[in-house]
């Protein structure tokens, strides 16, 4: 184990981390709010801590996969632990066990939380809430890589351990490349959801608050109702670009290669479309023929929106589909549980993990009948090496692994089955509200220190896509 590269890399997470901290300080002192200093004292600790680990003598920078898994699962719990400071210095959130949960919900865009009242916070504290699912929704190191490349080879093996998706490879042949032009797009989209809220009528505050949760697909809203108080024309505006970052990033590369035909003949974006699609009508036609809304419109606008919140992962809601019937919420969760496409900034297992496991599924059920046949699985018009279809039959194994046992655990508490069942599927699937008192009308307030816990561990596994968290308990990882 590379110690002395991974302190190294920490300490540049830690000085990036107090760059972004200039965001609320800025927000502070145009609101003039107090809170701001809390936010201050937070970026100059991290900035003169991080300078100070840059120092650190590093004489092999030989960085390998351990190192890579390793790294980046410390990165992200040092950026949790860092933001969730100014909430419990500032006293806005005086727990720091619920000050933790708030922040890692935020970065791993997660957007579960524990405050029962969002409006009683200050403009600086919910600019930062937003502001974390920014960061998290691509990646930090990412960004790191973006504008500050390693050295000694870590670059591949950070980003392969950090992204989203069962494959990460290059968009361009150098890693730096690459990520500088996921950034660029990344902040584009961004930007342009901004200026069509700002178009629609929304305040500057509220407009770039929503636009950081949703490209992130994080789902921390402003105002106690989520999405529900905003206009339709504005909710409707974040519905598209809920979808749009849920769309693998490739694809817009593609597009911006003036590549357009073979964007669109992306597999993964044309199931992912067709499940968007299928769900939305299911539901529609349920809550309507149900009576929960007087209007087709209406029926098909609510359902849209929560079919994206949830699918994408990003979690905001403009109504309590607690209320919605049985069947419309059992397709709600199954959607959790598929999640956006890889690449993306979505959670969930992933709509090409789902594929290439029923491709295999019926190609080991063909074999069956046909026990001399050769049969390959092709995905996305290319024939899947055995490797890459049993680091997705691992990953279902330690995803199942990871959800039973913080199932088991989190149900000592006093939920039902029900809230303890999605509350673990919100979380580890990056989603945020889940069922009854952790619904879109409630909150994880109540919950004790353990589940609590357990549901801060499996919001990182599931952004990290389980592995890199599970590493840190194998004795091997440490070894030098």
């Amino acid at each position: 184990m590379n110690y002395p590269m991974i302190f190294y890399i920490l300490s540049r997470v830690l000085q990036l981390q107090g760059v972004f901290m200039a965001l609320p300080c800025v927000t502070a002192l145009i609101y003039r709010e107090h809170q701001g200093v809390a936010y201050l004292i937070v970026m100059a600790g991290s900035l003169v801590l991080g300078t100070l680990g840059r120092y650190i003598k590093r004489d092999n920078k030989a960085f390998y996969a351990r190192e890579g898994f390793v790294t980046v699962a410390l990165a992200w719990i040092l950026m949790s632990l860092v933001g969730a400071l100014p909430f419990v210095i500032s006293g806005e959130i005086k727990s720091f066990v619920d000050a933790l949960f708030e922040s890692i919900s935020g970065f791993t865009t997660t957007g579960a939380s524990i405050l029962t009242d969002v409006e009683a916070m200050s403009k600086t504290g919910l600019m930062w809430r937003s502001f974390t699912h920014w960061i998290g929704g691509m990646g930090v190191l990412v960004f790191l890589l973006a504008f500050l490349p390693m050295t000694g080879g870590s670059d591949m093996y950070l980003m392969k351990a950090e992204s989203p998706g069962p494959s990460v490879g290059k968009l361009v042949p150098r890693i730096r490349s690459t990520a500088q032009i996921l950034y660029g797009i990344y902040i584009f989209i961004t930007v342009a959801e901004m200026g069509t809220l700002l178009i629609l009528g929304m305040k500057p505050f509220d407009s770039m608050a929503l636009s950081f949760a949703t490209a992130g697909t994080g789902g921390f809203g402003i105002l106690n109702s989520s999405i529900g108080s905003y206009a339709m024309g504005q909710q409707t505006a974040i519905t598209i670009f809920m979808f749009l970052f849920g769309v693998n990033f490739n694809v817009y590369f593609l597009f911006l290669m003036k590549k357009p035909k073979q964007a669109f003949k992306c597999e993964e974006l044309r199931y992912y479309l067709i499940i968007i699609f299928v769900a939305i009508t299911a539901i529609t036609v349920n809550i309507y023929m149900n009576g929960n809304y007087s209007t087709i419109r209406d029926a098909v606008h609510h359902s849209a929106f929560q079919v994206g919140a949830i699918m994408t992962t990003t979690g905001f809601s403009t109504a309590d589909f607690n209320m919605w019937p049985t069947f419309s919420k059992t397709l709600l969760v199954l959607l959790m549980f598929i999640g956006a496409c890889a690449g993306s900034t979505g959670g969930g297992m992933k709509v090409s993990r789902w594929v290439l496991l029923i491709k295999s599924c019926k190609n080991e059920l063909d074999r069956a009948v046909h026990p001399r046949s050769v049969r390959r699985v092709h995905f996305e018009g290319r024939p899947m090496e055995k490797t890459v279809i049993h680091s997705v039959e691992r990953f279902l194994v330690a995803y199942i692994l990871v959800f039973v046992v913080s199932c088991i655990i989190v149900s000592l508490d006093t939920l039902d089955f029900t809230e303890t069942f999605t509350s673990v599927a919100a979380t580890l699937n990056n989603i945020g509200p889940g069922l009854g008192i952790v619904g879109p009308a409630g909150n994880y307030s109540s919950l004790s220190i353990l589940s609590k816990s357990v549901l801060m561990f499996d919001m990182l596994a599931g952004r990290l896509e389980i592995l890199p968290m599970l590493v840190l308990f194998l004795k091997g990882t440490w070894k030098k």
